[in-house]
């Protein structure tokens, strides 16, 4: 399955935008993305997500491996300054690819979900909660990144 998805299976980057909800603003926000995937390494490859909401000064980044990549299924590790280190299991289908983390322990649980539109764009959405009733969902687009650039796409200008 992965052979059919070159977002996170093979090096390069990706943009995206896309609107957020958190539970504690009223109105929905727009957000941009990006994606950095590294080439594989020993059978685990390593992805920067990173993330602006619109208006905020900060971004956030989420440094993910992927490991144990079989025919429908993988292991992925996030690292987030916020949460820290959490294990979370994967699925691969012909059409998407989406991931969840369940830890009880921090009191965080949450999805997303990546479904192809065509070789070099997705359709996502997520949803992430903590035991203290914070929720966030995101839903967007990304696409592959035609050529290099130096401009960051997370800006808010």
């Amino acid at each position: 399955m992965r052979k059919l998805h070159s977002f996170m299976f093979s090096p390069g980057k990706w943009l995206g935008e896309g609107k957020i909800h958190l539970n504690q603003f009223e109105e929905e926000l727009s957000f941009f993305t990006r994606w950095t995937v590294q080439a594989e390494e020993e059978k685990e490859i390593e992805c920067i997500q990173e993330i602006q909401v619109k208006g905020l000064s900060d971004i956030m980044v989420n440094h993910f491996r992927i490991s144990l990549i079989e025919a429908s299924s993988f292991s992925l590790v996030m690292d987030n300054h916020a949460i820290g280190t959490v294990q979370g299991v994967g699925i691969l289908h012909e059409f998407a690819i989406g991931w969840e983390f369940r830890v009880p322990e921090l009191g965080f649980e949450g999805f997303e979900y990546y479904e192809k539109e065509s070789e070099e764009s997705y359709l996502m959405r997520g949803e992430f909660a903590t035991t203290d009733q914070l929720r966030t969902t995101l839903q967007g687009r990304i696409w592959k990144q035609k050529m290099p650039s130096s401009e960051n796409p997370c800006a808010t200008e």
